[in-house]
């Protein structure tokens, strides 16, 4: 008898139909199955070995919330009967309701050993104890990047690992194929408060560079530096096709996957491995000719979830953060019919403001390492650059330049939304900051970056210090410096803090209904529940 291994995930939402992603012990029927006769079924895939379904449920009716469970082959695997966790819903919103948009990023899933978490308490252990007590209920969960750590592996991993292959050869207790990439997401998925919260709230999902390694695609040098290790290429299709089954699936419509030739082809074979595997391959060589950006529509929100790591241009002559064909998806997307959202969120998972003499610094050091002062400055810059991360918006200016035009044409006029939003991690805190265009630049939407991190990691106290330092006088007088010795232009931007920077582990909650928004930050406290950091309104009514 088939039995369920992971999940199940509520992913893909709408008022009528949703997408329950599941992993199962062997080849089956996985079916979902609600109180009111909504429903669905969907027959078992197969890679490397593993058996998945994403299951389309369809009969759902607007402003409902059904329970459902899951069966596989006609018997229930889920809820088990002696669970401790409400049922899990299947929430459909409303015309009219408003969003509750849950986002955070970087989550480290590693057990606590002997009671002791490194890390401090985790945040999403902590909104799943809040939800399954009555809480409010978000619509939809964000999560921006750094979903599993494969450089990064716990005790257990590494256990794991030596028993399976022995830790002496590269890449050690890194994960190096898809086997071990699935031991990742097991760890991480498998931890009974995460597991309930995943299987009730719906979720969005994109990589960031620790879901392969630590400063993915940080340049041109480092790219072919790996690529000339022995471990290298296993690693890189093993992630992406390990992202692809595990989480990119799970953020596209049924009219999506039904238009994917990828999907099509892995669920007509008997085991779709060569198949991904030469996707991911693909993938590798020519990055333009896969697009893991998606959109997704709430009602008047609409997200613009971004690929800022698999699609980057690394040539320092041409330097961006996606390529032409990306930057045009985003564009077309952000402008296409204004007037049908009230709301803009776009997701990605590196913020584009930073504090300002972390932007300068990146921004000096771009121009050091495409030669703007010479060959043995260029040098120093790619060798600063992978030493102290140097790698978001502000290290691709022409990138950092494009977006900012894009948010300009996309928050003026009148057809403007009232709120763009974007909301970032990564960097294992959080703030809020506003950009200001220069006179002769009108907008009409409110601009801010909204970043949170992490869900569960921490960050030493040095790098607290350097973050707090950089929004301050004086560091932006040093960062000035750095420009001009770079010559680098000034920012088409300023901007300014408005809150934080927060630390611990904590989640940021949009709530927007109409044109109004609001903002709260919460963190994470030792006793499993939420406190509130930071509340305020983005807009005023």
């Amino acid at each position: 008898m088939a039995g369920l291994l992971l999940g199940p995930l509520l992913r893909y939402t709408d008022g009528s139909s949703a997408t329950v992603w599941v992993e199962t012990s062997r080849p089956c029927t996985a079916g979902v199955r609600c109180p009111d006769g909504a429903g669905g079924t969907a027959r078992t895939f197969q890679v490397a070995g593993h058996h998945y379904a994403l299951v389309p449920v369809t009969g759902l009716t607007p402003g409902t919330s059904p329970s459902y469970e899951v069966v596989l082959d006609g018997t229930r695997v889920w809820p088990p009967p002696d669970s401790r966790f409400p049922p899990p819903v299947i929430r459909t919103r409303a015309d009219g309701d408003p969003l509750r948009v849950v986002l955070g990023s970087c989550r480290w899933a590693a057990p606590p050993a002997d009671g002791h978490d490194p890390a401090g308490p985790d945040a999403l252990d902590s909104l799943a104890a809040r939800l399954a007590a009555g809480g409010e209920r978000p619509d939809v969960l964000l999560l921006l990047g750094d979903q599993v750590y494969a450089d990064e592996t716990s005790a257990a991993t590494r256990h794991w690992l030596a028993a399976r292959r022995g830790l002496a050869d590269p890449p050690g207790a890194e994960v190096g194929d898809y086997e071990e990439y699935t031991r990742l997401y097991h760890e991480s998925w498998l931890d009974p408060e995460v597991r309930w919260l995943l299987s009730t709230v719906p979720s969005c999902m994109i990589f960031d560079d620790h879901d392969v390694v630590d400063d993915w695609n940080t340049s041109a040098a480092w790219l072919a530096d790996m690529r000339a290790t022995p471990w290298w290429q296993e690693r890189l299709l093993s992630g992406l096709m390990s992202y692809w089954v595990y989480q990119h699936l799970g953020n596209l419509s049924p009219a999506e996957l039904a238009a994917d030739p990828l999907y099509t082809a892995v669920l007509g074979s008997p085991d779709g491995t060569e198949e991904l595997r030469a996707f991911a391959a693909g993938a590798d060589t020519d990055p333009a000719s896969v697009r893991w950006s998606y959109r997704r529509d709430f009602g008047r929100v609409r997200l613009l979830m971004v690929d800022t790591r698999a699609a980057r241009v690394l040539d320092e002559r041409s330097r961006a953060m996606f390529d032409p064909g990306e930057a045009e998806w985003l564009r077309e997307q952000a402008l296409a019919d204004r007037e049908s959202y009230d709301h803009l969120l776009v997701g990605t998972s590196l913020p584009w403001l930073l504090p300002h003499l972390i932007h300068d610094v990146e921004t000096w050091d771009a121009a050091l390492c495409r030669g703007e002062r010479g060959s043995r400055w260029a040098g120093f810059g790619e060798r600063l650059r992978r030493a102290a991360d140097l790698e978001h918006w502000a290290a691709f200016p022409a990138s950092f330049a494009g977006l900012a035009d894009l948010i300009a044409r996309t928050g003026s006029g009148p057809e403007a939304p009232a709120t763009v939003c974007v909301l970032s991690g990564d960097v294992h805190h959080a703030y809020v900051a506003e950009p200001s265009w220069p006179a002769g630049v009108p907008l009409d939407s409110r601009v801010l970056q909204l970043t949170c991190s992490p869900v569960h990691n921490s960050v030493p106290s040095s790098i607290r210090v350097g973050f707090r330092f950089g929004w301050s006088a004086p560091a932006r007088f040093l960062g000035r410096r750095l420009a001009r010795h770079g010559r680098c232009a000034r920012p088409p931007v300023t901007w300014r803090k408005r809150g934080g920077p927060w630390f611990g582990n904590q989640l940021m909650t949009l709530t927007l209904h109409g044109r109004s928004a609001r903002l709260r930050l919460e963190r994470a406290r030792p006793d499993g529940s939420l406190e509130t950091v930071q509340e305020s309104a983005l807009t005023t009514p």
